[in-house]
């Protein structure tokens, strides 16, 4: 089995701690993403595994066995970096070989893997070019195909697309699933990028300061985020987020004084005085003067438009409040104008201001 496993991880470089005794169990056969700002601790926690960086303390294991004390050569692990890390002297071949040349194959063992991968990756033609002569997504296949020559029971990968761009990024995001997919091999990617972790996990891991926010699929991280930071970071745009507070009437006042009133505040707000009160671009659309309200009706100012193709997303100002609405191509006001926003108070989401928690 290529189980992957962390046991009350923490890393400290002297006095300052990375990662805060974090646990996590991968599945065999698992695509999981740690994804979150710069200094999360989501790299560190990759290179301990890959036995790059030392433990302080906790443990990781891989297969059921603990490999705190283990080489990194011997943890059967095979990890891709992001900026490839090829020999340039060598050929794609020779790169593709080279872990299995150190490792003792045979010729026949060499060519027969080697063009094994090669074909996977679409590397077949290239395998007589240096790496200069290839373009920025070929190097990352021969990187990935260095990784898969070996068969390891586990794949890393550390932002590897980071350095393409964003065509090539949305290609190589399909290379990698397609990849997965074939192999079944337990995979761990680390990004910043949102979008490169909801398209390529069965998982999601969101880390925060050295700590994990939430573990769940893509589709539970982004509609039932389980605190203000995932809510914030998943999703682009980010979710809008108001205050709020209750009134003497038990009713839910958002955006101020001068703000909206929930008569009857979402389940979650009770016995809550103070709230944050979140909702999703989508969920606000934009209705004529006499359009009947979804739910909320807010009046705004609009700010900002940027027209995306298929939609647009409008930026309006609602009592020195941001406020954004992804909406219809065709319904494009223009800046100055008042826009009136209808909010689906359904989809909303509510959180405690001091702990940051989801409240429902």
């Amino acid at each position: 089995m290529s189980t992957v496993e962390f046991r009350k991880l923490i890393k400290r470089y002297g006095e300052l701690q990375v990662v805060n005794g974090i646990d996590l169990f991968i599945e065999d056969g698992e695509f999981v993403v740690l994804v979150g700002p710069s200094g999360c601790g989501k790299s560190t926690s990759l290179r301990m595994l890959a036995g790059l960086e030392s433990v302080t303390s906790g443990d990781i294991l891989v297969g059921g066995r603990t490999v705190n004390e283990m080489e990194p050569r011997d943890r059967d692990i095979a990890m891709v970096f992001q900026d490839y890390a090829l020999y340039p002297h060598l050929s794609v071949y020779e790169n593709m070989a080279f872990s299995l040349r150190y490792r003792g194959a045979t010729k026949d063992e060499m060519k027969r893997r080697v063009n094994e991968a090669a074909e996977i990756l679409g590397l077949t033609a290239l395998l007589d070019r240096r790496p200069k002569q290839l373009s920025g997504g070929q190097r990352q296949r021969v990187a990935m195909g260095r990784a898969i020559v070996r068969k390891p029971q586990v794949f890393l990968f550390d932002e590897p697309l980071s350095n393409l761009d964003a065509k090539l990024r949305g290609s190589m995001r399909l290379e990698i699933k397609k990849l997965h997919r074939k192999l079944g091999v337990t995979t761990v990617h680390v990004t910043h990028d949102q979008v490169e972790a909801m398209t390529l996990a069965d998982r999601v891991v969101v880390m925060n300061g050295g700590n994990i926010e939430q573990i769940g699929t893509p589709d539970e991280v982004y509609h039932q985020p389980r605190t203000q930071f995932v809510a914030g970071f998943i999703g682009s745009p980010t979710m809008n987020f108001l205050p709020a507070r209750r009134d003497s009437s038990g009713a839910l006042l958002v955006g101020g004084d001068k703000g909206f009133r929930i008569a009857e505040p979402p389940q979650g707000a009770a016995g809550k005085d103070e709230l944050i009160f979140g909702i999703r671009a989508e969920d606000i659309s934009i209705a004529g003067a006499d359009a009947p309200a979804a739910g909320v009706a807010i009046e705004c100012v609009t700010d900002v438009i940027e027209a995306l193709g298929p939609d647009t997303l409008v930026f309006a100002d609602f009592n020195g409040q941001g406020v954004t609405a992804r909406v219809q191509q065709e319904i494009r006001p223009r800046s100055g104008e008042p826009v009136r926003f209808n909010l689906n108070i359904k989809r909303a989401h509510l959180f405690d201001p001091k702990t940051g928690q989801a409240l429902r």
